[in-house]
């Protein structure tokens, strides 16, 4: 049995087109092996299944923020605090999300 110092010592000596689908065997196999022990790893520690969600339930979950469009933006905002020299600060209120009806999805034509 040749040793592998051997084996390259004859494909060496190859002309070029063999030379060439030697290297490609080889390139093509160690991916293969790469993506199979990927593949097996994956399906063996769970992490390859996908959740059964649709970006509809995803983005239901989201928060909902809500803002208000005022014409003097951040000026107006400054503008309103009744004591100028009093330290900013941020208000939360909590709403009700309003949620929108289902809609139908759209397939796009290409």
């Amino acid at each position: 049995m040749k040793t592998v110092f051997e084996h390259i010592e004859q494909v060496k000596g190859k002309p070029h087109h063999i030379r060439k689908r030697v290297a490609f065997t080889v390139a093509a196999g160690g991916a293969l092996g790469i993506a199979l022990v990927w593949l097996v790893g994956s399906i063996s520690t769970g992490t390859f299944a996908l959740k059964s969600t649709s970006f509809a339930d995803a983005m239901q979950q989201a928060p909902v923020i809500t803002t208000t469009n005022s014409p003097a933006g951040l000026a107006g905002a400054a503008a309103a605090l009744e004591n100028r020299n009093a330290p900013a600060h941020i208000e939360i209120v909590d709403t009700t999300p309003v949620t929108a009806p289902p809609t139908e999805q759209t397939t796009l034509p290409f």
